[in-house]
This record gives structure tokens, C-alpha cells and sequence, in this order.
């Protein structure tokens, strides 16, 4: 169970990010588009799981690894977006978000 402090800071780490994401998508992520559908911070608020649905679809896999490796320059961006209202930024965890790909295989076994 998450506490109000871990609501406002995971809501605040998503559209930080999210914007972060948008601005740089030419250069750091390889002009995909990326969406941050969920943010997931640690009761001691030290660390982010963060969710991303990624389009064109093709290799997440390769593509999760390559932003992990970019994490310290994004949490960079982040510290730079967030010091004052985050006294510890939180260390961010990258994973796809497959709840759109399992609702369109459902959606294609219902037809």
C-alpha cells in the first residue's frame, strides 16, 4: 500500500520524466515515441520503477537496455527539473509496459 507522499512524488517523477522523454526524444531515445504509463516509488522514496509503452514496437527489448544505460543522464534531467521539491532523487528502474500489446491480444481473441 503506497502512502500519499509516494503518490504525489511518483505523479511528479512521471510527468517530469514524461516531459524529459518529449524534449529529447530525437537525440536520447533514438526518435521513438515513449510514454511513461506508471511510476512506482519505494516507501523510502529512493527508488523508481518506471513503465514505459514504447511505439514503433519493435525490439523493446534492446531499446529498455539502451535507456538503462542512459539513466544517470536522465536522472540528471530529472535532479535539474525536481531540486526543490525532492530532497533525494530517486534512482530510476526502466520496464516496458506490455498492458497495451495483452489488451490487443485479448481484443484479437475475442474476434
Amino acid at each position: 500500500m503506497s502512502t500519499t507522499r509516494q503518490n504525489r512524488i511518483s505523479r511528479l517523477v512521471q510527468k517530469e520524466l514524461s516531459d524529459i522523454f518529449q524534449k529529447n526524444a530525437a537525440s536520447l531515445f533514438q526518435g521513438k515515441m515513449v510514454t511513461v504509463t506508471v511510476v512506482k516509488v519505494s516507501p523510502d522514496l529512493s527508488v523508481a520503477k518506471v513503465y514505459l509503452s514504447v511505439f514503433p514496437v519493435n525490439e523493446k527489448e534492446k531499446f529498455i537496455e539502451y535507456v538503462n544505460t542512459v539513466e544517470g543522464q536522465v536522472r540528471y534531467d530529472l535532479g535539474k527539473r525536481v531540486r526543490h521539491q525532492l530532497r533525494i532523487i530517486p534512482h530510476l528502474t526502466f520496464f516496458i509496459d506490455d498492458s497495451l500489446d495483452y489488451i490487443e491480444n485479448i481484443g484479437s481473441l475475442l474476434k
